[in-house]
This record gives C-alpha cells, structure tokens and sequence, in this order.
C-alpha cells in the first residue's frame, strides 16, 4: 500500500491530467497515442538473433540496424538523466520459477511504474535484495520524441528492441501497453528457445484441477467465457505451458473497460479500486465518478490491476497441464458451427489463421463481414514463425492428452444482418460440456469443405443450432457464403506457405491438409 500511496503522489504532484476518482483508483491520460503503434515497434537485425526470427511476407516483424537503436538508446537514456525524478520497477515474468525473466523498467512518469508494478510480478523485500542484473532492461522515455529523420524512424515514434543486448527503448509514445506487449514480445522469443510454448489466451481451471486455454480475438467472448465464478483465473492474456504445466507470465490484469458495468463484468468492476490504473477514462470533475461509455478520449480504456484484485484468482498463477484447448472465432459469415472437435493438425492450421469476422461499417448501405486473421491469436506479438508456436502447441497437446475446440460465438442462420447472434446462454452450455468432459463422450459428423467434427448433442443446445446448414433457409446462399469464407482461409494461408519446418515440408503440407478444401 505504501508504494500505492507514494506513485499516486507523484502522480498527481507530476502529471497533469491525473486524478483519483470516487473508487479511489488512479485516472490519468497516455496523451497522443491512445493505442500501440506496431509499425513503430523495430528488432535489431543482428546475428544471434537474425536467424530466428520471422521475417518477411506476413511477418510483424520489423527490422532495424544497431546503430539506429544505439542513436535512439543515447536520445532516451540522456533524457531520463535531465529529469528531476525517474522511476525504476525491478520485478518479474512467469510464475513458474525455473522460467522466471526478471526485468526493469525505468521510466520518466509515476503513472507508468504503477502500471508495471501491477502488470508484472511483484518480488517480495528478499528477492529485491537479491535481485542482480536484470534479464531485460525497458527505457521508457516515451514523453521525449525520437528524430524522425534518424535512419528507420517513419514517425516521431519508436519502440526498439535489441535481442542482444537486452533491452528496449521507447520515444514518442506514452501509451502504457507498449511496455506489456514489448514484453510480451521478448518472452516469445525467449521462452520457445527453453521449449516453453508462449501463448496469447486466457486460462482458467476448474476445482478437479482441469485446465482450460481460451484463445480469441477481440470480440470473440474471450475474457467473458474464461471468467467463470465456477472455476479459478490463472490469468486473462498472457501465458507459458512448460513441462511443468501452465503458468502466468503477468502479476496482473489489463481490462478494456469501454461501456463497463457491474451487471456484465462484476469482477473488473469491482477490481477498480485502490491501486488500480485506470486510462484515457472520461470522469465527471466534481464527483470524480467515471462515465465508462464516453468515447470522447479513445474506445480503448483500460484498468490495470493486480490479478488478486479478482476474487476467484488462483494464486500462484501456475495450473497443470491443459485439458482443453478452446479457439474462439466470432464469425459474422454465419457458417462455422457453434462447436466443433478438432484433430492436431486442424488445431495447427486454425491456430495459425487466428480467424475471426468482424462487422463492416456502412457504404451504400450494404454492411457485410470482414474476415481477420491474426496469426496464433496474437501476430502482433510473435517472434517466431507461427508454425513453430503451432507445432509447439500440437506436441504439447499430443504429449499430455489435451484435445482442442473451434468455438463460434458469431451468427447462426445467416451470415449479419440476416441471422441472429449466438445466443450466450447456448455458448456457456457447450462450454461447461467441454469443461466436464462429456462433449468427449458424443458423437461427431463431419462437415463439408471445412471439415470439421460437429456433436450430435450438447446438453441444453438445440441440436439444429449445432449443424449451420440446418438453420438457413437459403442453401444456395449458404454453400456460397461457406466457400467464400474458406477461399479467405486459403488466401490468408498463402502467407505461411513459404516456411519450411526443421527443412522439411512434410509438416506443413499436413496442416494445409487440414485446412478449408474446395
């Protein structure tokens, strides 16, 4: 509580625009950039690295030269030295010891050593005192611009990192996610050297001790589907799954909290409180209430709270291994089943796409889906090739008895504007019947072009919802929305076509065979 109550000080001392409101918790704005910047963000191309890393065609992957960074490194670090105060977080990634990374972060604002002290690990008085050197040093200058005329630079902003020397820089950028995701980065890189698998999804597990993986893009019910007041939080975003089992590698929670309220999302309500990071909100000056439905600063508002803020968080944040691997796809088309099994290739092949469908906004007033793909849920954050992530994934499912679900949380009868979304009540059904097992125990049919394994039954589904051709009255519109949506998955998997795993091709002609055939 003391290091609360002294970085709300200097926030509020130091920082315009920062406040504490009615909850007590800590309100401020990241100025300008109220999102990441990804094509800001650059990796020194250098030698122990270079090899390893994914570059090229669909890679986020950006490159730059040592001595641009080294130019960048020299304008951050002579910056934080002008200031009166800086602020230093020395704390950890992972919960599983034998995996731990520890890291520092030095930064010019109070708002920003805040957010990390919640976000990572918080090491106890005798770590600190032991603590050494560090495995990966932030210097987050991001109130100072970088010179956009330096070599590289497209923008006043960068966000570098360098593999070999360990360390990332920030300039230009303020917005606190870039810290978490920078890191984030690093431990994709880092963890599958050690045989550790790194994985954007949420975790929960139920009270026999049955671990659960959520993978989803943004809309796709992620974060609503693995907080289940029936079974414990390992964590909501950020994970390893090592020999050991599963483990966190954040110390706390970065909730969106656009249009938050208690009746939707109980437990981030009431997370927001003392200690709580609370960014770019909109609250009234007066009664220092916040108004979680303005949009007037950005739609992404966020809370930054440590994970035991959440009542039902498994503490520590480790589990055994998975049982269930869920892939959630909000598809807007209306042609993938509300569930489906899938064997390991599959598994790989729509973990690679990271497929979900997002609504159009209106042009001639015609509003129709768009197909997203996000290579392994999180393309933003890779290092690797995703078939290395997937191959990882399939190992690690076939070595310990996992068994993966595509999961559509979409529309059914029809693709927006014509079918109806999935009812929630019918997705928290099949859910619960993977968390028990007994989806394991029905029997399955496969589907055309996709196909995939549908179940005959779910317990407290309508068994027509479970088939999608069932459900459209048009047929004709039905195939032909079908092998659009699988000729997007073709296109899209164009882009993997071209890596070759441990020099052989087999492994990917596999996954391709799992894919979408017309």
């Amino acid at each position: 509580m003391l290091i609360y109550a002294e970085l709300y000080e200097q926030a509020i001392k130091y920082e315009k625009g920062s406040f504490i409101t009615a909850t007590g918790a800590l309100a401020t704005l990241s100025g300008a950039k109220t999102g990441r910047s990804p094509r800001d963000k650059r990796i020194v191309l250098e030698e122990t690295s270079q090899n390893d890393l994914w570059w090229g065609k669909g890679s986020p992957n950006i490159e730059m030269d040592e001595h641009t960074f080294m130019v960048n490194r020299e304008r951050a670090v002579d910056y934080l030295n002008s200031l009166e105060k800086v602020f230093v977080n020395d704390q950890f990634l992972n919960w599983d010891p034998e995996y731990r990374i520890k890291v520092r972060i030095i930064s010019a604002r109070a708002y920003h050593a805040l957010f990390m002290y919640n976000m990572c690990i918080r090491p106890t008085p005798e770590e600190l005192e032991d603590f050494g050197t560090p495995d990966f040093t932030i210097y987050n200058a991001g109130n100072f611009p970088c010179n956009r005329y330096t070599h590289y630079m497209t923008s006043s902003t960068s966000i570098d990192l360098n593999l070999k020397r360990k360390e990332m820089i920030i300039l230009g950028t303020q917005y606190a996610g870039e810290m978490k995701k920078g890191l984030f980065s690093v431990m994709h890189y880092l963890m599958p050297k050690r045989g550790v698998l790194s994985l954007h999804s949420g975790c929960n597990m139920g009270k026999q001790g049955d671990v659960a993986l959520f993978f989803g893009l943004s809309g796709t019910g992620k974060t609503t589907l693995s907080t289940d007041h029936n079974r414990l939080l390992i964590g909501d975003d950020e994970h390893c799954w090592s020999d050991n089992g599963v483990s966190n590698i954040e110390g706390g929670c970065y909730a969106k909290c656009i249009d938050l309220s208690p009746e939707k999302e109980p437990d981030i309500w009431n997370a927001i409180k003392f200690g709580t990071v609370l960014e770019n909100v909109v609250f009234e000056e007066h009664t220092r209430e916040v108004d979680y439905g303005d949009r007037s600063v950005t739609e992404n508002t966020r809370a930054a709270y440590p994970i035991e803020f959440i009542p039902n968080a498994k503490l520590p944040c480790v589990g055994p291994h998975p049982k269930n691997v869920i892939l959630l796809a909000c598809d807007a088309f209306g042609v993938l089943p509300p569930v489906s099994k899938l064997t390991l290739a599959q598994t790989m092949y729509h973990f690679i796409s990271g497929y979900t469908a997002l609504i159009a906004g209106t042009e001639d007033g015609i509003r129709e889906p768009q197909a997203t793909f996000s290579a392994c849920f999180g393309a933003a954050f890779i290092m690797l090739h995703p078939t290395k992530y997937a191959a990882m994934l399939a190992d690690k499912m076939k070595r310990y008895g996992a068994t993966a679900w595509l999961v559509n949380t979409g529309w059914s009868g029809g693709s927006y504007g014509v079918g109806k979304r999935m009812k929630l009540s019918y997705t928290r059904k099949i859910i619960d019947a993977i968390h028990d097992g007994s989806l394991l125990k029905a029997q399955y049919s496969q589907t055309p072009v996709f196909g995939l394994y549908i179940p005959d039954k779910v317990e407290g589904v309508p068994s027509d919802i479970l088939h999608p051709e069932n459900m459209w009255s048009d047929q004709n519109a039905y195939r032909d929305t079908l092998e659009k949506l699988a000729r997007l998955f073709i296109n899209n998997f164009e882009n993997f076509l071209d890596y070759k795993i441990g020099g052989d091709n087999d492994l990917t002609n596999e996954i391709v065979a799992a894919g979408p055939r017309l």
